[in-house]
């Protein structure tokens, strides 16, 4: 039998970030970047997680296969981005990430959960893999969603 093919896709991709060296005017940026993102794959039907460690960002963008590839190519050309690099791109059955787009930096509170992940050193060679930054982000979202009293997702 053959198997039927989806046009629902993930991408993963990193990239090093051109924010504000100070605290206040990287956290005015990522917001603006959250909100604006928001907006577009909302639109797009596009749900996605974002992981902020340093200078470093890796997102997992999930939709339809035009609306990924249309949200990618912005991304691509967003001048607060440079090496942007895919680390994967597949056919997936179902999503895994219910909001249209989050933002999750490292801090004390999610300082744990990073370090097991491992990704700073990878960042920095220029080699994280998709499976190490899908991982961190199912287990922020999963921490996020117990946070909120929710155990499970049927998405």
């Amino acid at each position: 039998m053959k198997s039927k093919r989806t046009t629902l896709v993930h991408l993963i991709y990193f990239s090093r970030l051109n924010l504000a060296a100070d605290a206040a005017g990287r956290t005015r940026q990522l917001g603006e970047i959250t909100r604006q993102a928001q907006k577009k794959n909302e639109f797009s039907v596009i749900t996605s997680f974002m992981l902020v460690e340093q200078n470093f960002a890796a997102q997992i963008i999930e939709g339809e296969r035009t609306s990924v590839n249309d949200t990618f190519g912005r991304i691509s050309n967003d001048t607060r981005h440079r090496d942007v690099q895919i680390v994967e791109w597949r056919e997936i059955v179902k999503r895994e990430f219910v909001n249209s787009f989050v933002t999750v930096m490292r801090n004390p509170a999610n300082d744990a959960t990073f370090q097991k992940a491992g990704l700073l050193p990878m960042f920095q060679r220029g080699t994280p893999k998709g499976g190490v930054i899908h991982s961190l982000a199912i287990a922020l979202q999963a921490e996020s969603l117990a946070k909120q009293g929710i155990d499970h997702l049927f998405v």
